[in-house]
């Protein structure tokens, strides 16, 4: 079933780069617009010929991955704080729910004011945009501990290290993974959009140099490059997901299926 799926992914595939490759050939849409994807091809291979491509490239990435990582380390420990603390998750619940649908573009007038075009205006963005992602999934993951579990653990004399440790942790992780996966993606939208919009180095603020100087082969290049990464971050987090979650059912029925 795998190999067939795999088959019809690509044909499918093929048939869209075909289908991208004859629409403006056959004059549907401007080629000044929407350029042929042999004509993009051939852009993409000069971009990966320049180093300044390949440096803003690593520009995003930092961002991406710096802002992840301040955002999954603050999420967790947020989380399991507000969930294991007595009266505080009722005390934070009404902030969180204030704060959480806040769009992170908002904060974009806020992080070029403090911090101009500098890395820091992006990890702000991310940081704001990914960490919601995690601290959710952590307080619905530690919500779903079993009470005669963690009972069983008090009465056995666990402390509240070893309960988290033993009871809750095992319990909350599918959804940390889950929000960590969602984290990924959302930083990396962040990241591109900032540096797009505040002009932050990196392959957003490539994409709008192209744009405004109508190199449009190179700006649809830019963002089939974009697109890979996403992929890329998407394919990498499922698959740190299912090692992490092996003797989880739901990848064990996964693996079996």
């Amino acid at each position: 079933m795998r190999g067939t799926s795999a088959v019809l992914g690509a044909a499918g595939f093929a048939g869209f780069l075909a289908l991208c490759e004859a629409v403006p050939r056959l004059g549907v849409v401007s080629e000044d617009y929407f350029p042929p994807v042999s004509r993009i091809a051939d852009a993409l291979v000069g971009e990966f010929g320049d180093e300044a491509f390949w440096t803003a490239l690593g520009d995003t990435l930092t961002g991406w991955a710096l802002g992840l990582t301040i955002a999954v380390t603050a999420g967790i420990l947020a989380g399991v704080v507000i969930s294991v603390v007595p009266y505080l998750r009722a005390a934070t619940a009404s902030t969180i729910e204030f704060m959480r649908p806040i769009p992170s573009v908002a904060l974009i007038p806020l992080a070029v004011l403090l911090y101009g075009t500098e890395l820091r205006s992006v990890l702000l963005l991310v940081v704001y945009a990914s960490f919601w992602q995690v601290l959710i999934q952590v307080l619905y993951g530690v919500q779903d501990v079993d009470p005669l579990a963690e009972e069983t653990a008090r009465s056995y004399g666990l402390g509240t290290w070893a309960r988290i440790r033993h009871v809750l942790w095992p319990t909350a992780l599918p959804y940390v993974m889950t929000g960590v996966r969602l984290a990924a993606a959302v930083a990396l939208i962040l990241a591109i959009t900032a540096e797009l919009v505040i002009g932050a180095p990196g392959l957003g603020s490539r994409i709008a140099v192209a744009q405004t100087s109508q190199a449009v082969p190179e700006m649809y290049a830019l963002l089939v490059v974009t697109g890979l990464l996403g992929l890329l971050i998407n394919v990498g987090a499922r698959t740190v997901e299912r090692r992490a979650l092996a003797w989880h059912q739901s990848v064990r029925r996964e693996v079996t299926v």
